[in-house]
């Protein structure tokens, strides 16, 4: 399902848009940390794609959002809100105190009111919790850190991100990652780091085989420059690594 994600070129334009929502639990009194927000939204991006309903009633939906311009949109609901939004079908991962639900892709002018009527724009969440080490099986999503994101198109650039590493993974590496819950950590690289991080082949298949990283460029709808790398997603000292 994920084989387009690997494509070079731009997929054509449907006539109907597709999106996936993504939808981060506020409450009022007890906002989750931006960090585990993130992690919760990438690890809930890939969940719910792993979910069974995947490969049968909502087969159609992704193979029309997939076969297209990849398009994430990031929500945030708190009280009655976040419970008919749960009541929908979908996935809900947490990651430290952060709650994220990811649902298959919807036409955009056919969402469920109980999504609709979500605010999307200005997402923003607190740095509550120290960053833990990373450990060396996890996979990594750096951000850029010259790319300035609400909460919200970070959720969703993180998301592409987790897909992409999936797309590129070898499948036994992929089961291994599945099987083990989906860790991935979010950071926001150093400048030196991001140097480092994108340097190397331009093409996908030869950065990938190279050194086991991927790039999410973003379309520029939103808050950035159309072309800029936003996340490098990075697998390379992690569980998606090709044993030597």
């Amino acid at each position: 399902m994920l084989a387009p994600l690997r494509a070079r070129r731009p997929r054509v334009e449907p006539a109907r848009v597709w999106a996936q929502q993504l939808v981060v639990r506020v409450e009022r009194a007890t906002p989750p940390d931006r960090r585990e927000a993130l992690e919760a939204a990438a690890a809930a991006s890939l969940a719910v794609l792993a979910d069974p309903r995947a490969f049968a009633e909502w087969r159609p939906a992704y193979e029309s959002w997939i076969g297209s311009q990849i398009r994430k949109v990031a929500r945030r609901a708190r009280g009655a809100h976040w419970q008919a939004a749960s009541a929908l079908d979908g996935v809900t991962v947490t990651r430290g105190g952060a709650e994220v639900r990811a649902f298959p892709p919807y036409p955009v002018d056919e969402l469920p009111p109980e999504l609709r009527r979500l605010q999307v724009g200005g997402t923003e969440l607190p740095d509550l919790a120290a960053e833990p080490p990373i450990p060396a099986s996890v996979p990594v999503l750096w951000l850029n850190p010259r790319a300035t994101m609400t909460a919200g198109k970070a959720m969703a650039q993180v998301g592409h991100g987790s897909m992409l590493l999936a797309a590129f993974a070898a499948p036994d590496a992929l089961g291994r990652w599945l099987a083990a819950g989906l860790p991935i950590a979010v950071r926001t690289a150093d400048p030196a780091r991001w140097r480092e991080l994108i340097a190397g082949p331009a093409d996908p298949h030869a950065r990938w085989a190279r050194q086991q990283t991927v790039c999410v460029q973003d379309a520029g709808y939103t808050e950035v420059a159309p072309g800029t790398v936003t996340v490098v997603a990075d697998g390379s000292a992690s569980i998606l690594s090709v044993p030597t």
